[in-house]
């Protein structure tokens, strides 16, 4: 039987024969997608190594990390429904060629105007990747599995930032060429990536309107915008946390608790992203309603924890704390993308997980962004402090917008 995008465009149905079966090809973009992940996690733990070689001040990193995250928002908003238009297959193959050319920017980068335009390039590319991979996921979602797309839709980010981070952190630590070693790795896998783009069948035929979709906007059809507004506080407290982790987190590991060695930089992201990865499998079989209020209920909670945990400089209760948000993040990002996943019909899938990208990764990036400055100039004791009261507050809140909506 041939796919729609095989009735459109001969060219995939002459090809057929060399492509990878759906089930591989699934299997595939799931990797790629863990890949693209890893990669964008690979700088947490080095900003403290170039902070220390190129004597830049917490300012400067914090710019560096809203750099990625403009490229990033940047590509979601342009880029998000380009694959619905002229297919995944292109998309996938100039994201990664992109993100090949920022990782050889950070591979030669010696000063802080090559870290941000790689980081920069890397933001554009990594949200090029990102809608056309959870798309392609739910397009080869087998049959017989129909909940599997959703369900690496949550897994695969979050288990991609705490490889990446750990990875890193460990190499940064332990292994020679701190500044190189990573980005040769990663050039590796995107050089495999490529490789594997090339194979897969095309799932997504080709559409009119290519320019117009390159446009800036945001669009989620009427009939399913009451449930998109339900999710995005979940989104927000979610991805706020993991932003706060990802950019202060190794940071504040050394200048609150003073643990100063990488890996256990890297470890504070993966104490996050790998508990949520975790959590996410563990609860693939309950109900997204549950899932998104026991989401809420940890957010909150782990939140609390962990301010006391900072308050007190109590080790042991920011870890707990970080493990209880390591859970909530992974239950939300699975009932999120699950429930993303069945609300949106074929063609209309880049745009909307463009949509629930672009609200995650503005709740990830702007606080980050605004307690960086915080940092520099009131500490970080009292920025973690105030940034984890705000993300319990989301939590608290996505409770009750779960509540109305059901109620609804």
């Amino acid at each position: 039987m041939t796919t729609v995008a095989e009735r459109v465009r001969p060219d995939v149905a002459r090809s057929a024969g060399r492509r990878l079966s759906r089930p591989v090809a699934f299997a595939a973009i799931a990797a790629i997608f863990v890949t693209f992940a890893a990669a964008s996690a690979a700088p947490s733990p080095l900003y403290v190594v170039y902070q220390h070689l190129w004597g830049f001040s917490a300012t400067t990193l914090t710019v560096v990390f809203a750099v990625y995250v403009a490229g990033l928002i940047g590509s979601l908003l342009m880029l998000g429904a380009l694959s619905d238009h002229i297919g995944r297959r292109p998309v996938l193959a100039a994201a990664i060629a992109l993100e090949a050319v920022s990782l050889i920017l950070f591979l030669t980068a010696g000063s802080v105007p090559v870290l941000l335009l790689a980081r920069l390039l890397q933001g554009v590319a990594t949200g090029a990747a990102m809608t056309t991979l959870g798309a392609a996921l739910v397009d080869l979602n087998p049959p017989h599995a129909p909940g599997r797309a959703g369900l690496l839709n949550g897994i695969a980010p979050t288990s991609g930032l705490a490889i990446g981070a750990l990875g890193c952190g460990a190499l940064v630590q332990y292994a020679p060429s701190p500044t190189h070693l990573i980005w040769a790795l990663l050039l590796v896998g995107m050089a495999l990536a490529a490789i594997v783009v090339a194979r897969i069948p095309e799932t997504s035929a080709l559409k009119p309107g290519v320019a117009a979709s390159l446009r800036p906007r945001l669009g989620v059809p009427a009939r399913i915008r009451a449930d998109v507004l339900a999710l995005a506080p979940i989104i927000v407290a979610s991805w706020a946390i993991a932003g706060l982790y990802m950019s202060l987190g190794p940071s504040v590991a050394a200048g609150v608790f003073g643990l100063t060695n990488h890996l256990i930089g890297g470890l504070v992201v993966t104490l996050l992203c790998g508990v949520g990865s975790v959590a996410s499998f563990a609860l693939r079989k309950v109900p997204a309603a549950r899932v998104l209020t026991l989401a809420g209920i940890l957010l909150t909670v782990g939140s609390v924890v962990s301010v006391f945990g900072v308050e007190f400089e109590n080790i042991w209760l920011a870890v707990a704390g970080t493990v209880l948000s390591g859970i909530g993040f992974g239950a939300s990002a699975l009932a999120q993308f699950g429930t993303l996943a069945t609300l949106a019909a074929p063609h209309e899938r880049g745009e909307l997980f463009a949509v629930a990208l672009v609200i995650a990764y503005t709740a990830f990036s702007v606080p980050a962004v605004i307690a960086g400055f915080a940092a520099t100039s009131a500490g970080l004791h009292p920025t973690a402090l105030v940034y984890g009261s705000v993300v319990a507050v989301f939590g608290a809140a996505a409770l009750v917008a779960q509540r109305v909506r059901k109620a609804a």
